[in-house]
């Protein structure tokens, strides 16, 4: 199916729309780790997380950042011939450092002229007044400036429960922030936390639209080896959704995010070593048709549904 079929905006369509040429992301993992690995906010991670799940290049022995990239290029030439790339720190907290290796780090960017942009991946509370200076330099020269903020629930309960390491509140100061430089924001969230009823997962779809985010990354909650939820998984305490639940829900969250937004991802990882659960035997793209399927079957899509006011006040680039 074309992505151009699709009942929701896909960042595909906002690249297509935006340049001239096809462009893609390259990851990359430069190194970093979090707060709450450091011991600077805490301890263990995020009790979902483990990079090797989803981040290839934090798998084994982290290559040099420039071979990384020149791989990945290649990789994606392979696949899609002559394109153009965003150069994506994507492992673990990518502003969690002095604003000197930062940039020496972003400004990697400069040696390839087919990289049109940069998209940092990071949390709430490793963004900061400088950090955000210097992501908006990069405005200067690249088209695609971008900051992708992990945030997976507006709920503290649950924002506690996986060890994030940081509250709503503070999400909410580093979205200002970023708000105020040129960076477009990605948020991540995570739908199906086993926890959270469908009219939890609602609130943090309704808070989104209420942000009016640039884009969104929504991931399904899943079950990693080596992370701190395996031993309830096994126990049976940790139920995950099944496929047609999750599509439900997806087409739910969809409906409620404003048309503008685009959508960079719907589904996280479904298999691999890492894998353990839930393990749904259908690629990603077929995912993504099942959910656009239910988007059609409603006679529905994005934007479709006015979002309940969440009661905070969120900031936006007009209102600054």
């Amino acid at each position: 199916m074309s992505h151009a079929v699709y009942r929701f905006h896909t960042f595909r369509q906002y690249l297509s729309e935006k340049h001239p040429f096809p462009v893609r992301k390259v990851p990359v993992d430069a190194g970093f780790t979090c707060p709450n690995r450091d011991g600077t906010r805490g301890t263990g991670g995020c009790l979902y997380c483990d990079n090797r799940s989803f981040s290839l290049n934090s798998v084994g022995t982290r290559e040099p950042l420039t071979d990384q990239i020149e791989k990945g290029m290649s990789f994606q030439r392979n696949i899609y011939g002559d394109c153009k790339y965003i150069l994506y720190f994507q492992a673990f907290s990518n502003t969690h450092g002095p604003v000197e290796r930062l940039k020496s780090l972003y400004d990697t960017v400069f040696r390839y002229p087919d990289m049109i942009g940069l998209s940092i991946g990071t949390r709430p509370d490793c963004i900061d007044a400088d950090v955000v200076g210097l992501i908006d330099s990069y405005a200067d020269k690249l088209p695609e400036v971008w900051v992708e903020l992990g945030l997976q629930s507006i709920h503290e309960t649950t924002l506690s429960r996986v060890n994030r390491g940081h509250t709503f509140s503070e999400f909410l100061r580093a979205y200002k922030l970023v708000r105020q430089s040129r960076a477009k924001i990605c948020v991540h969230v995570i739908a199906g936390f086993p926890w959270e009823t469908r009219e939890m997962m609602m609130r943090t779809a309704d808070a989104m639209a209420g942000l009016n985010v640039d884009s969104v990354k929504i991931h399904h909650f899943y079950v990693a080896k080596d992370t701190g939820f395996v031993a309830e998984y096994e126990r049976g305490e940790l139920p995950v959704m099944t496929l047609g639940d999750y599509v439900k829900l997806t087409a739910d969250f969809l409906e409620r995010l404003p048309e503008r937004t685009s959508v960079q991802r719907l589904v996280g990882e479904i298999r691999g070593d890492y894998l353990i659960a839930p393990r749904w035997d259908r690629a990603k793209r077929a995912i993504l048709d099942l959910i656009n399927t239910e988007l059609i079957r409603r006679n529905s899509g994005q934007g479709a549904k006015p979002a309940e006011p969440v009661t905070r006040s969120f900031p936006s680039k007009t209102s600054l």
